[in-house]
């Protein structure tokens, strides 16, 4: 059984026991989250699909640790003129546990 959840603006494929990496949400680690906008429901071959959203459909999680991701440098540079820019940023992201699809 999956499920395609919207979570901060981007979707995701989620199964149970899975781990995913989103968006940094609000909320210690250990503590669990709820997403309810569920997008598709799979289960073998019978499918529910949403407009815009699966009524009733629950995905819940655990927040297990608040991360940062790789860092992404961006140079710019102008030719002969003596200009040069760095810019590094690193993107802030929360792992999370899938515990159930309801």
């Amino acid at each position: 059984m999956y499920a395609i959840v919207e979570i901060g603006g981007k979707q995701y494929k989620v199964a149970k026991d899975h781990f995913i990496y989103v968006y940094r949400l609000q909320g210690a680690e250990g503590s669990s989250v709820t997403f309810d906008n569920v997008l598709l429901l799979a289960d073998n071959s019978q499918f529910q699909v949403g407009a815009p959203t699966v009524a009733g459909a629950k995905v819940t999680g655990k927040i297990l640790e608040h991360l940062k991701d790789d860092k992404v440098t961006a140079f710019k540079k102008k030719r002969r003129k003596g200009y040069r820019k760095t810019v590094g940023f690193r993107q802030s992201l929360t792992k999370v546990l899938i515990e159930n699809i309801a």
